[in-house]
This record gives C-alpha cells, structure tokens and sequence, in this order.
C-alpha cells in the first residue's frame, strides 16, 4: 500500500478530485495548508501598503491506494493539477505498513 500526498493549487482541487474518481479512488482528505518553494511568495497592495506574503495558499490532497493503483492515481494527480507554471506543487509517495478501519477493524486492502 501506497500514501499518496499531493500538494497543488487550491483552484486545482475539483479537477484532481474528478480525475482520482475516474480512476477508481473513491476516498480522500484535503487540508487547506500554505507554504512555499522556488515561488518565494510575492507582494501585495493593502490599503495602500506593500506587504510581502511568503506563504502561498495550497491544498494537500492526501490518499492511500494499493500499491497496483499508486502509479495510475499519480498519473491522475498530474495530469489534473498541471498549469505548466511555477508553483503546480509536489508529489510525494510513501509506504503504509498497516491500515485498519476504526468502525468494523477490517485491515489493511479491506480497509481501504
């Protein structure tokens, strides 16, 4: 078993959801988060005063797939969230050792 947690434009969101259920994901958690990487935020104007945002607004989209659907859900994940300009995100994949499902503790593929 695969994590898979994705970084992307909050605007991407609907569209990288959409195509992870094209595939057969069917669950996922989405925490709005900030950051920055070689975008290195950028000024704004407030009420007449230049300010420098250093964190960007982002999404991560976290899911856990088997490790037969990791490549088809990253494939997904890109082909979705691309705008072909800085600041598209990550991608990160991680092993799960074990997954069991609080309400019926079903383990591990039957939990997912």
């Amino acid at each position: 078993m695969k994590k898979i947690e994705a970084i992307i434009k909050p605007f991407k969101l609907d569209e990288v959801r959409e195509a992870l259920s094209e595939v057969g994901i069917t669950g996922l958690t989405v925490t709005e988060v900030k950051g920055f990487g070689r975008q290195k935020g950028h000024t704004e104007l407030y009420r007449g005063a230049e300010y420098v945002v250093d964190f960007l607004p982002k999404i991560k989209v976290e899911i856990v797939v088997n490790s037969e659907h990791a490549d088809a859900a990253i494939e997904a994940i890109i082909k979705a969230a691309r705008t072909g300009k800085i600041g598209d995100g990550k991608i990160f994949v991680m092993p799960v050792e074990q997954v069991v499902r609080i309400r019926t503790g079903e383990t591990n593929e039957a939990a997912i």
